[in-house]
């Protein structure tokens, strides 16, 4: 079957100067910037709120920057524990060359979870009402993060020799493959972002960490399919060895961190829906 020449794109956008602009960095200077906009459409929607404390229009601003240090920072250090933990054991001062590439989505939700349970406190907002409003524009980043993969030629998919709309990436061999950088934008982007879109219409943030249970369990289901059509990474392989490979079409490391955040998304969204997180009100 005929396959699709890969588009060569330089990875680096523009340049001033001596100082090189990367497609990857814009995406995610696009994705968090496009993020604070629509989140800042929610937050000034009081009816989406009511009863629960709605944040300034400054409470948002300043969100960002938190999330994005959680984003970066979680996203290393999930990416050396969880994908290449030996090579920096061997080379611990690559740790810090982000430049080179390694992030790990995973470690990026954790460190950002972390960083917006921290800013809710010091702001004396709720917590779970603050995730559920990052949870609803978090899969903007995670469109345009897709498809700067893409641009730049990793994180490509399995081989697909019958499949027309395969691709031919420069750096992976001769064999037509999958896009499955464009199947996880559409999956974890797009059709997660609309149906975050349906979720904060119907319920909007009057449930704490129903919101979140919705993405967590939308995420990991998308992530889990479209696993089908990546190749794993290169140091890690396809887990638990060839039997369950050919019986499952193979478990990768995406798909295992996957599973947890499923449970939890279910978990959460069941004890939301029952009202247990609502906050206690003071009785006299």
């Amino acid at each position: 079957m005929p396959s699709l020449t890969f588009p060569i794109i330089d990875p680096i956008a523009f340049s001033i100067g001596p100082f090189a602009i990367r497609w990857y960095a814009l995406a995610y200077v696009t994705g968090l910037l496009g993020g604070w906009f629509y989140a800042k459409r929610l937050a000034a929607r009081t009816e989406l709120w009511a009863p629960q404390r709605q944040p300034k229009p400054v409470d948002v601003d300043d969100l960002i920057v938190w999330v994005a240090l959680g984003v970066v920072l979680g996203g290393r250090v999930g990416y050396v524990l969880f994908y290449n933990l030996s090579t920096y054991l061997a080379q611990p001062l690559e740790i810090f060359a982000v430049w080179r590439g390694g992030m790990s989505f995973h470690g990026g939700l954790l460190g950002a979870a972390l960083a917006i349970v921290l800013f809710a406190r010091t702001r004396k907002l709720n917590p779970l009402t603050m995730l559920d409003l990052a949870s609803t524009v978090a899969p903007i980043g995670l469109f345009f993060g897709r498809i700067a993969n893409f641009i730049n030629g990793e994180l490509w998919g399995r081989t697909a020799i019958d499949f027309p709309y395969a691709v031919v990436f420069p750096h992976a061999g001769p064999l037509p493959r999958h896009p499955s950088q464009l199947y996880e934008a559409f999956g974890e982007g797009l059709l997660l972002f609309i149906l975050m879109a349906i979720a904060v219409r119907l319920f909007g943030f009057r449930r704490p960490g129903l919101l979140g249970g919705i993405f967590i369990l939308g995420y990991a289901i998308a992530r889990i399919v479209c696993e089908f059509f990546r190749e794993p990474d290169e140091q890690l392989g396809f887990l638990f060895g060839a039997s369950v490979q050919a019986l499952s079409g193979g478990i990768t490391m995406g798909m295992l961190l996957s599973i947890p955040m499923a449970l939890l998304g279910m978990g959460v969204i069941i004890v939301a829906s029952r009202g247990y997180t609502q906050p206690r009100t003071e009785t006299a």
